[in-house]
């Protein structure tokens, strides 16, 4: 799975407080030198991050901004063509494009702030 990041400093996306455990936040920020759409799924006091497109067909995964359909069984569900992703690693498990996978952000959390990575390996 390919991480992308920015290349400079590590940057704040969101306070890991304004996410509820197990719940998914939608960002906007720069990625490799580009505006971006990120989700953010919080997991304890662990973050993980991946864009916000799904690898079937290039669409955004939220119904509308920010907003994500989740399944019984709490994967996420693409809006536009029911690809299904689990969370740990954002692979996808059921639909169009099962076996592939979200592409992932390097994010950390540090002083109760999930960071974008300038260090490609963090977060991983």
């Amino acid at each position: 799975m390919s991480s992308l990041n920015r290349p400079h400093e590590d940057v704040p996306l969101v306070a890991l407080a304004q996410i509820e455990d197990g719940a998914l936040v939608e960002v906007e920020t720069v990625v490799a030198g580009a505006p971006e759409s990120v989700l953010v799924h919080r997991d304890g006091g662990a973050a993980r991050a991946w864009l916000n497109v799904c690898p079937h067909a290039g669409r955004r995964l939220d119904w509308a901004p920010g907003r994500f359909l989740r399944s019984r069984e709490g994967l996420l569900v693409c809006a536009a063509h029911g690809a299904s992703f689990e969370l740990a690693g954002g692979e996808c498990v059921a639909g169009p494009c099962r076996g592939e996978a979200l592409r992932a952000v390097a994010v950390v959390v540090r002083d109760g702030q999930v960071l974008l990575c300038a260090d490609g390996d963090a977060g991983r």
